[in-house]
């Protein structure tokens, strides 16, 4: 039942994938607000579109919903965890050594996986597909370290995914993603002025909230 096709508004599609896409949009708007619950809901949103995926022969979008979910519950540990000063982990930046790693692995990422998808499956669009999956794998990771840069890569991400999806016709899948895009450009905005009103500790590496 849950996986029939139906029409919506002239377009095709299940109850399964709805359900994902609310809870991926759920999810993500959490993550705008730095709310714990955006790992809960990614998690069922990955999980279904393992399925989904793997049906529309996004192989490798498939892999990265497998991963999403185990980075989800890294993640959901890591925005949990107390350092021994009793704190969470706070929003921050990358530093410019980080951001040509995580660029030159977004590069080694995408060739391995075009690779594979050219060499052992039938995937019908190989490289956008291993393009927003190498993406996604740097994007996830540093959603779990609360670097703020994870917003553009997501933006990026989600951009190509939009006519990706609908070229596939799995429009609401595709509508998901635009959400998503416009829920990435408030969030970023909205991270930044987070990061812009914490208070940096001085020179000499104490904060100033110190003693308060």
């Amino acid at each position: 039942m849950f996986t029939d096709p139906f029409v919506v508004l002239g377009t095709q599609t299940t109850i399964l994938e709805i359900f994902a896409v609310l809870c991926g949009l759920s999810s993500v708007w959490f993550m705008k607000k730095e709310n714990i619950l955006v790992y809960p809901l990614g998690i069922i949103n990955v999980v279904i579109y393992v399925y989904i995926c793997y049906t529309s022969r996004l192989y490798a979008y498939a892999g990265i919903n497998v991963f999403y979910a185990a980075m989800s519950m890294y993640g959901w540990y890591n925005w949990l965890r107390k350092n021994q000063e009793d704190e969470r982990i706070k929003i921050a930046r990358l530093t410019i050594r980080e951001y040509l790693v995580y660029t030159i692995l977004i590069i080694g990422f995408f060739f391995l996986l075009r690779y594979l998808l050219q060499q052992f499956t039938d995937s019908v669009i190989p490289s956008w597909d291993a393009l927003t999956t190498a993406i996604y794998i740097i994007a996830m990771w540093l959603l779990a370290q609360k670097k703020i840069e994870h917003w553009i890569l997501w933006i990026v991400g989600d951009v190509i995914s939009i006519g990706m999806f609908a070229w596939l016709n799995l429009y609401f899948s595709s509508f998901q993603f635009l959400a998503f895009t416009v829920i990435a450009v408030f969030g970023f905005i909205e991270w930044r002025g987070k990061l812009t009103n914490t208070p940096q500790p001085p020179e000499g590496g104490v904060s100033p909230l110190q003693g308060i």
